[in-house]
């Protein structure tokens, strides 16, 4: 008895480990010459800092905004569960977070309400390339779209 509860725990907690998929944790420097990014607006940071643990990830993002330096952090639950963080200039920004179906990348799409009633939806994919970080964003508003590769550099 003991060791088929034993056997049951271990497949639990295997099956645990593997339906997550990579841990993005680290500090990451953006790579301007190997990202695509917008010619005359970009939403690029040029740090992301990641914190992965369990379900939680927290996203803090080093950017510039004509000519200011902010940063924004973003607590997500990678379950599929909506979470609300304040982004730029106070608004609420509303994300949910899904693993590719094979686990090697992850897909968060965010919304929020600009302040002239318009909305902006931002979908980014998360996926490690090696020993970098590779995040595909696609944002959509009433302003047009922005497509954007950008590619990290872990810094030592």
């Amino acid at each position: 008895m003991k060791k088929l509860l034993l056997i049951s725990a271990a497949v639990i907690f295997s099956s645990a480990i593997f339906a997550q998929g990579p841990d993005f944790s680290g500090a990451w420097k953006l790579n301007d010459t190997k990202s695509t990014l917008g010619a005359e607006f970009s939403m690029a940071p040029k740090e992301v800092i990641i914190a992965q643990t369990g379900n939680d990830m927290s996203v803090e993002k080093h950017s510039e905004f004509q000519g200011q330096a902010f940063v924004s952090t973003d607590k997500l639950t990678l379950d599929g569960k909506e979470c609300t963080n304040t982004a730029f200039q106070d608004m609420q920004k509303k994300s949910t977070c899904a693993w590719s179906d094979d686990k090697t990348s992850l897909k968060v799409v965010s919304k929020m309400t600009i302040g002239d009633g318009g909305d902006i939806t931002i979908n980014e994919v998360y996926k490690l390339d090696g020993e970098t970080l590779v995040i595909e964003s696609t944002a959509n508003s009433s302003y047009g779209d922005l497509i954007e590769k950008m590619v990290y550099e872990k810094k030592q």
